[in-house]
């Protein structure tokens, strides 16, 4: 009876490929008959389309480049972040800690983003710099990931809670979470976050107290105890 089963599953998986694979060819020779009936200055315009959309993609390309995007940048001082912000429509900031193992993990995968998603400003900025920004952005876990869009913080990624809460999260989480709030134009699926399986034996981390300049932050690095 099980094997029975099992073939009128297979059976139906097949009808469903064969299905799928109609459609698709339907669909192809479609777009195939409508280029066929195209005359010349039909075909000409299409190009010209195509070449006027690629050469405002460049544009566009070379626009974010000039303006820093492109790669993860250390922003100096608390006073740059505004016209970082001012001057992008999106812009990741990382706020770090040197001594904080986990913003050390960030920044591998926020390199990675950058070069990627170019509509996007990727940028860190150092803690123990910006004791006013922090206070005012209300930020107490280290690291955290503040999300502006038009000027204005629209979400945060604090710790690794949203990113599976382990340190070997692949750079597609994090992707996944920054398309989640619309940071960047994100091509997957929203509703299914990439899968993330944690390590036998892997450590949660545990929470210590950190003092900057007389503000107390929260964290949220791996402990060095054993």
């Amino acid at each position: 009876m099980a094997s029975q089963s099992m073939e009128v599953v297979a059976k139906a998986l097949e009808q469903q490929m064969l299905q799928s694979a109609r459609i698709v060819e339907e669909k192809l020779d479609g777009e195939l008959e409508k280029l066929e009936r195209m005359d010349e200055d039909e075909l000409e315009r299409l190009k010209e389309r195509r070449l006027e959309a690629l050469k405002k993609a460049q544009k566009q390309k070379q626009e974010w480049i000039s303006k820093g995007h492109g790669e993860y940048r250390e922003i100096p001082s608390e006073r740059d972040f505004f016209p970082e912000v001012k001057d992008s429509k999106s812009v990741v900031c990382h706020f770090y800690r040197d001594s904080t193992f986990r913003c050390k993990i960030l920044d591998k995968h926020l390199a990675v983003l950058a070069k990627k998603h170019l509509e996007t400003k990727f940028i860190k900025l150092n803690v123990e710099k910006a004791p006013f920004l922090t206070e005012k952005l209300r930020i107490k876990v280290i690291p955290t990931l503040a999300l502006v869009k038009d000027g204005k913080t629209k979400d945060y990624i604090v710790g690794f809670t949203d990113l599976g809460n382990i340190d070997e999260f692949p750079t597609e989480m994090l992707e996944w979470r920054l398309g989640c709030s619309d940071i960047i134009n994100y091509s997957g699926n929203l509703l299914e976050p990439p899968t993330v399986r944690q390590k036998t034996g892997s450590k949660f981390t545990k929470v210590e107290k950190k003092t900057i300049r007389g503000k107390g932050y929260d964290s949220d690095s791996e402990s060095d105890e054993d």
